[in-house]
């Protein structure tokens, strides 16, 4: 059971399991060797013919082949270990070379609980599957054919029978690898998709506590679990009936091999030597290709895990543009884009839009039309458009997906911020930013105050930024995306969820970037997008307004309705407070 193509993928373990293999045959060398000696002393000691002479040579071979296992041993285990150790750290390279690859939009191929299961246990079940299966499977067919070689000039009518009784074992194997192929694909089926409601379910528990759902989910978990454990006790079974097959197979065939000795004994045929070799050497037919089958079903399992690595490996790659975007003049341009994320179902219906270079555009909408959808496209975290983007006169398709990085920035209201300092996130826009860049991006946002009484830009950050309130989080978002200095910036309703005072500051700090930047704001608060050269009303995945904030008003449609119907509610709430 070799996977080539896995073999291939870690080419460089092959020598490392050729010197496992090697050791591990010096000391089944050793141990025929220590055998035959204490046979030879057995039947002196019967015979009555022990001299000081063999008893001392006796013990000197066998203190010998002590310290030839002993290191055998030794050997043997560094280079097991040597033959697995880069496993991890390659695999976990090649997944991580594949993300990269497939970029921002990877999640439309793969789920992120998948990726990370699969580069967690599942690399780890072919560090043993390199490490201890592979070296013991070439042993296991290496040392009956040593034993059978040694042994036929013997006994070689029990020489043949044990060497007949040794494929019993790989047969079984073969069996058991039928049956347990589908059952561990299904296996890691079931596994992987536990891990995608555990990760989503610890993700939003806060969410589940607020809306009492959260005894709903444990219930699903529970039955989800129980079929996870189900499956597994299926795997344990099969593992247990297999291995007592096994079991079966290894010391019956070294029994009939040992009753066929010991019948040449009491014919005469044989000496007792020769009688005390086959038998002390009989188990050691199956004994490897027992020790395989142990092993065989953490190899099953890594097979199974390494059909998921390469089903992420081979996942087809949005071809990557070489063309690079230059620092001035980034015209954006969407002609005819339509888009959807199932087939049956499209967001976008050809959209249609423009955003100058130096303009300040507003994308505005109920929820689910769309706006979302094309900040996505335009930072590449969308893929599988129809219809023509360009950006600097240049299509997206073709346009280097790192370089674009470089010159859009896009701002959502649930950016990520890590676990660190404030220092470490703010360095992820610019790794050679300066104190005093730093500085000034935070005082451009209000926050430089509040991190001075604390501990500065050594201020800690707690996991997602929990010891932040959100507009502190928001603020910090913004400070970060400044000091990326991109040409292009796209804010995703980055005032969404926050304070007043927070959001009046956001506000600011886009009013003022919209002076020598290109800025695309989409907001559902319509008092935020007043001052835009251009805006777009999207309904229903479409363009239905477009125009200045005076010119929408004065044509009286849906964006006229929107825009009063906030101010109203918002007025009204001014005079609930005062």
């Amino acid at each position: 059971m070799i996977k080539k193509r896995l073999v291939g993928l870690l080419s460089h373990a092959k020598k490392y399991i050729a010197y496992t293999v090697l050791w591990q045959w010096v000391s089944l060398l050793a141990q025929i060797l220590a055998v035959f000696t204490i046979a030879e002393f057995l039947e002196c000691v019967v015979e009555g013919i022990v001299t000081v002479q063999l008893l001392q040579r006796t013990i000197l071979i066998l203190g010998f082949v002590m310290v030839i296992r002993f290191l055998c041993e030794r050997l043997g285990t560094k280079y097991s270990y040597l033959a697995s150790v880069d496993v991890k750290l390659i695999l976990r390279e090649k997944i991580y070379e594949k993300m990269l690859k497939l970029g921002a939009s990877y999640r439309e191929k793969v789920s992120t609980s998948e990726v990370v299961q699969v580069s967690t246990e599942g690399v780890e079940q072919l560090e043993t599957y390199f490490g201890k299966y592979l070296p013991q499977l070439f042993y296991s067919l290496l040392a009956p054919l040593t034993l059978f070689i040694v042994l036929c000039r013997v006994s070689l009518k029990a020489s043949i029978v044990l060497l007949v009784c040794v494929p019993m074992i790989p047969i079984s194997i073969v069996v058991v690898q039928k049956i347990a192929k589908k059952l561990l694909n299904k296996y890691w089926g079931i596994y992987t998709g536990l891990g995608d409601s555990f990760l989503e379910n610890l993700q939003g528990l806060t969410t589940l506590k607020i809306y009492q759902a959260d005894k709903k989910k444990a219930e699903e978990m529970d039955e989800e679990s129980q079929h996870f454990r189900q499956i597994t006790m299926k795997v344990l079974t099969m593992q247990l009936n297999s291995i007592s097959v096994m079991d079966i197979v290894a010391y019956g065939g070294a029994a009939v091999g040992m009753i066929v000795a010991v019948v040449q004994f009491l014919n005469e045929t044989l000496s007792m030597s020769g009688t005390l070799c086959v038998v002390l050497l009989a188990s050691e037919f199956f004994l490897p290709l027992r020790l395989l089958g142990s092993f065989f079903h953490i190899a099953m399992n890594g097979m199974a895990a390494s059909d998921k690595i390469f089903k992420i490996l081979d996942l087809p790659e949005s071809a990557d543009g070489e063309k690079t975007l230059s620092e001035d003049h980034l015209d954006i341009s969407l002609k005819d884009v339509h888009f959807s994320y199932e087939e049956d179902r499209e967001i976008l219906k050809g959209i249609n839009l423009d955003l100058p270079a130096g303009s300040f555009v507003s994308l505005v909408g109920e929820s689910g039309c769309g706006k979302s959808t094309i900040a996505g496209l335009l930072s590449a975290r969308n893929r599988g458009f129809t219809g023509e983007i360009t950006i600097g006169g240049q299509s997206l398709s073709q346009i280097n997906e790192k370089d674009l990085m470089k010159h859009v920035v896009t701002v959502r209201h649930n950016s990520y911020l890590f676990k660190g300092t404030v220092e470490e996130n703010l360095k992820m826009a610019k790794k050679d930013a300066t104190e005093e860049e730093m500085k000034f991006v935070l005082s451009k946002v209000n926050l430089l105050g509040f991190l001075e009484k604390q501990d500065g830009l050594q201020t800690k950050l707690l996991e997602k930024a929990g010891n932040f309130s959100g507009g502190q989080c928001q603020r910090l978002v913004i400070a970060r995306a400044l000091l990326m200095d991109a040409p292009v910036y796209i804010f995703d309703e980055a005032t969404s969820n926050i304070d007043i005072e927070s959001e009046e500051m956001i506000m600011k700090v886009i009013h003022e970037l919209a002076k020598t930047k290109t800025v695309l704001l989409i907001s559902h608060r319509l008092a935020n997008v007043v001052e835009s050269d251009h805006i777009y009303l999207l309904k229903d995945g479409e363009i239905t307004e477009s125009g200045t904030h005076e010119a929408l008003l004065e044509k009286g449609g849906a964006y006229k309705h929107l825009y009063e119907s906030q101010m109203k509610l918002e007025n009204y709430g001014k005079e609930g407070i005062a």
